[in-house]
């Protein structure tokens, strides 16, 4: 689930890079990158997914 966060992210952070949209500090390309690759980190450290005991 955490790994759809941050492709989502991913594509959000691009969509503002490629239109060059004018936006504050906190919702950046950089930032929106950061906290994608996070997502993806977390996703891949076993955080996120289902576990079936």
């Amino acid at each position: 689930m955490l790994a759809i966060a941050g492709a989502v992210l991913f594509v959000i952070a691009f969509l503002v890079n490629v239109t060059e949209l004018d936006t504050n500090a906190v919702f950046s390309s950089g930032n929106l990158t950061l906290l994608g690759l996070a997502a993806v980190a977390l996703h891949l450290a076993g955080l996120g997914g289902r576990r079936t005991r």
